[in-house]
């Protein structure tokens, strides 16, 4: 009846989420949140393969892309925050058990959706031989997690370094994206979804909602937003700030001297540059913005 497990694998990941649930509202203790969702794929994917069970090639590639990522990142996350101390992001929820209880039930939502490339490869019996979409989707994964563990790297040193206390992060790839890392991401899960194509068919496509749903929810919700707001209200004042955010990609990695000279209009339809990552910057800065977008839709020379 659970043919292609999303039934199971939903089962398994509302289970798992629950159990660190009730361990986060009992002991008030939400360092294992990253650990739960990284480590959540990974299950997702073993089980899957395993009681399938016919080991295709492309199968144990791409669980073994997930169980990759899920360890790296989870003890990543989990490191850090052991070492930072409290997951700022539940400031709010500690004491609500009702926010508390969403943010759990999103996690559960990510990590099933995004497994379903995985997952439906996992379960299919359509395996033809190695694609051409495979060779492009393995090549964007790899990619993108060596762009994600060395962002993240660069970043954790940066932190680090005593002598950086109040700057912002802008070496290494941090000078051609503000969010390197979440390129990588991006691009990864994106590479598993073509890497799982050859097998599609009919409705199995929708399994194209597991890569739209990590690329909408770091756009728009728990990523880019989440970091720029402070970032905007901690240094919009600074001149060197600002420059920085101008010219540089919110996402794409891309030269410095390339990104700053596109027009606005471009940067905001091709390169995810929208309003929302730049409303906490101060009022004047926004009117510079505005001019400047204006400035560069004008072509016509007689009319400046």
């Amino acid at each position: 009846m659970d043919s292609h497990f999303l039934g199971l694998t939903a089962i398994v990941t509302l289970g798992y989420q629950l159990t660190f649930f009730i361990i986060t509202a009992l002991f008030r203790f939400d360092k294992v949140t990253d650990f739960a969702g990284g480590t959540n794929f990974i299950i997702l994917a073993i089980l899957t393969l395993v009681l399938k069970g016919s080991w295709h090639f492309r199968q144990v590639v791409l669980s073994s892309f997930v169980v990759i990522w899920g360890l790296r990142l989870g003890l990543f996350l989990l490191m850090r925050i052991l070492q930072w101390g409290e997951d700022r992001r539940f400031d709010d929820k500690r004491d609500n058990l009702g926010k508390l209880a969403i943010f759990w039930i999103l996690q559960a939502i990510w990590v099933w959706t995004v497994s379903l490339p995985v997952t439906v490869v996992n379960a299919s019996d359509k395996q033809p031989s190695v694609q051409a979409q495979d060779i492009i989707g393995w090549i964007m994964w790899i990619i993108g997690i060596l762009v994600e563990i060395t962002a993240d790297q660069q970043k954790l040193a940066f932190k680090n370094s005593p002598e950086n206390r109040g700057k912002w992060c802008s070496v290494g790839l941090w000078k051609y994206s503000r969010h390197p890392n979440y390129f990588g991401e991006i691009l990864l899960w994106w590479g598993v979804f073509l890497a799982s194509t050859p097998v599609l068919v009919g409705a199995e496509w929708l399994v194209v909602f597991g890569p739209v749903f990590i690329t909408l929810l770091l756009l728009f919700v728990s990523g880019i937003p989440l970091l720029e707001a402070p970032g905007d209200k901690k240094f919009g004042n600074v001149a060197a700030y600002r420059s920085y955010k101008r010219k540089t990609s919110p996402l794409i990695l891309l030269p410095p001297g390339l990104y700053g000279s596109l027009p606005q209009w471009f940067k905001t339809i091709l390169l995810f540059e929208f309003p929302l990552y730049s409303r906490n910057l101060p009022q004047e800065e926004l009117s510079w913005n505005r001019q400047n977008q204006q400035g560069s839709s004008r072509t016509d020379p007689k009319m400046s």
